[in-house]
Parts: C-alpha cells; structure tokens; sequence
C-alpha cells in the first residue's frame, strides 16, 4: 500500500430543506470518513444555499460544502462510498490537486510587494511676474 498523501479537494451538495443540525450532521459524516481513513482535513468551507442551476432529485436549492484535506489514495474510495450512501447528499466532486494548482494557491495568498514610493519633491513656486506685486499687464482687444 502506498505511503504517499495527496491534497485533495471535494465539493459536496446537501438537501437545502434540512434543518441546520442535520446539515451539520452530514458535514461531521464526511470528514470523520476521512480522518478515520488517514486523511486530515485542513479546511472546511461552508458556501451556505444556493439555489441550483437545474433539477437534482427534484430539489431547486442545495446547501455547498469544500472540504480540503490531504489523504492517501484509498480514502478517495470511502468517501465516496459514503457520499453513494448518504440520501442527503445531492451531488459530488472530489479532484486532485496538482502541484501547479498548489503553487498557484500559494502565489494568491503572498501579499501583494510593497510599492517603494519615491520622497516627495520638494515643489518650487516660481514667480509668474518678475516682481510678486505686479500684476499682469492689461489687455486690450
């Protein structure tokens, strides 16, 4: 069996006319098949209802949930399985997260470098007229 863990990101809908407990229940579901299949979960997004694009299971609204966490291979298979099981979940997607996609993560995260803004120049008033009291000379038309 392999040793090796990959970042995984899964994006679950659950039956929006559930009560918030419930919801809670079957979010709670899922990430304890994954840490009980040697998974870590180290982010759960709650993107709250939404109403959805077309008809899943004669259902209009869905309740989003992201999970990110980082698991080996096999953990895939159980959680699943348990989204297959679970009469609340509508739908599921769960993808691998390459390196590329990692980097590019990490890259959005950095805050923006700091712009080096140059002293301010001193600002030299120079005189209009040779003399300040002078005043323009009048023109005629």
């Amino acid at each position: 069996m392999e040793d090796t863990k990959h970042t995984y990101e899964t994006t679950f809908i659950v039956n929006a006319s559930l009560e918030d407990p419930q919801i809670e229940g079957t979010i709670t579901h899922v990430t304890e098949a994954i840490t009980r299949n040697g998974g870590t979960v180290s982010a759960v997004n709650r993107w709250g209802r939404k109403r959805l694009a077309f008809t899943i299971k004669k259902k209009n609204n869905g309740y989003y949930v992201n999970l990110e966490f980082v698991a080996p291979p096999p953990t895939i298979i159980q959680v699943e399985r348990v989204y297959l099981l679970d009469e609340n979940i509508l739908r599921y997607l769960t993808i691998h997260l390459d390196k590329r996609a990692l980097n590019a993560r990490a890259e959005s995260l950095k805050p923006p470098p700091a712009e080096e803004h140059p002293a301010p120049q001193e600002t030299v008033r120079e005189p209009l007229f040779e003399n300040e009291e002078q005043t323009p000379p009048e023109r005629t038309i």
